[in-house]
């Protein structure tokens, strides 16, 4: 049966988000070998345009979070998932525990919000989940890749990767699959740390660091001659260790797709790794818009990517490909990558040497002084949250496929749980005094 054509791109974002639900009830028809009558290809569902959804106006500089308004009702479709006959386990996948109880948890989190940053509080992270995340991940920095010296491990602590993971994939069904991403999450934190920034990295040399570390997610296909000595470099440095090895996990549990998607936000990453480094050379600060270029490729993008895969289920590559779905991802990864640059601006500043982040750029190419350039990067927070989230409610309405919605839910709640690690980790961040 033909394939059907996708839509051209489209200006309007409900007409382009009806042309999606469109081609994916097309393609699951495909899928199910589903012949028209007349013997020829099935016609294009004809489905009407859902009402265009607007972002809410953010709220100005200063206002209490919990003045801030809650997502609309399409962000909440997408968290609540489908509901009617059948559905009720396309929600979450089954757990090794018991149900949650129906009273929502206290939140116990530390730590102080951004003030007038647009953000959704969480439950606090399981925390049966957590020390056993944490038990595991430090055996496997430990024991299995010899990630870091003994004098290092405070900070291992501090860094409290395991509350992170838990916090950010609420619906993983095991925490095997939690340790999917928690290996991943402290590999690419090895690379970053030793390669680049505070342990031993260096913008010299980076780009050959960076390949020969990609090399462990990507494997070299070389001659016989040669594969031993590649495979002699995947165990040279803590970097390398923990890539190959988190990796190997990571294949063992995803899809052929799944992995190559992987490979592709990792190699995105690197290159934004290299455009920083490059900057740094030459000590020069870019423009607002350039860096925010930047961070969309040297951000947590390749997270909340892997969103199915932590939870047991795979979006499949024509859906995950379509634009619609990369905006959603690429809106979700730079407004995360803001949260990074906020909660750490004063670590930043107190180490060596100049830190590129949005408030310190902003303040150098618009003349502001660092409270007001700080304000400012809220903002710009904010306007990507809020695309992110009209965004995702307008796909969650054309296209009302189970594994669309839950990928969308898994990545708002990928966002919301890293707003909830950052603002509670207080070894790690504290807020500069401009209110």
């Amino acid at each position: 049966m033909p394939t059907p054509e996708l839509p051209p791109p489209q200006s309007s974002l409900p007409e382009a988000a009806s042309r999606f639900g469109a081609y994916v009830l097309a393609a699951a028809a495909r899928a199910c070998d589903v012949k028209a009558v007349t013997g020829g290809p099935p016609p294009t569902p004809s489905l009407p345009a859902p009402p265009a959804i607007s972002a809410p106006a953010p709220p100005p500089p200063g206002t209490p979070a919990a003045d801030v308004p809650a997502p609309g009702a399409g962000l909440e479709r997408i968290l609540r998932g489908p509901s009617g006959l059948g559905t009720a386990g396309l929600r979450l996948s089954l757990r090794e525990e018991p149900p949650t109880p129906s009273a929502p948890p206290a939140h116990t989190t530390e730590g102080t919000p951004v003030p007038g940053l647009y953000h959704h509080p969480v439950p606090e992270p399981d925390p049966v989940r957590v020390e056993e995340v944490s038990r595991r991940i430090k055996s496997w920095a430990l024991d299995e890749v010899s990630l870091y010296p003994e004098d290092w491990e405070e900070q291992f602590d501090g860094f409290s990767v395991g509350r992170y993971m838990v916090g950010c994939h609420p619906d993983a069904p095991t925490v095997d699959h939690l340790m999917v991403a928690t290996r991943l999450m402290v590999a690419e934190n090895a690379v970053d740390d030793c390669y680049c920034e505070d342990h031993g990295g260096s913008p010299i040399g980076l780009g050959e660091r960076l390949l020969l570390a990609h090399t462990a997610l990507d494997p070299l296909h070389t001659t016989e001659e040669y594969q031993p000595q590649w495979a002699e470099s995947l165990h040279a440095d803590a970097p390398r260790r923990a890539y190959r090895s988190a990796m190997d996990y990571f294949v063992r549990a995803a899809s052929p797709s799944q992995a190559d998607r992987l490979r592709h936000d990792m190699a995105r990453l690197h290159m934004g790794y290299l455009a920083e480094a490059a900057w740094a050379q030459l000590d020069h600060v870019p423009e607002v818009w350039e860096y925010l270029a930047m961070r969309q490729f040297n951000n947590f993008r390749p997270c909340p990517t892997i969103t199915d895969t932590v939870g047991g289920y795979e979006l499949p590559a024509d859906l995950h490909a379509q634009p619609a779905v990369q905006r959603v991802i690429a809106l979700a990864g730079n407004a995360t990558t803001i949260v990074n640059d906020l909660y750490s601006y004063t670590k930043e500043l107190a180490a060596p040497g100049r830190h590129l982040n949005l408030p310190v750029v902003i303040a150098e190419r618009e003349g502001l002084s660092d409270r007001d350039a700080y304000l400012k990067s809220v903002e710009v927070h904010n306007d990507l949250m809020h695309d992110f989230e009209a965004e995702a409610a307008a796909l969650a309405a054309a296209c009302p496929a189970p594994n669309v919605q839950r990928f969308l839910r898994g990545v708002a709640a990928w966002v919301d749980g890293n707003h909830n690690w950052h603002q509670s980790n207080t070894y790690r961040y504290s807020l500069p005094d401009f209110w």
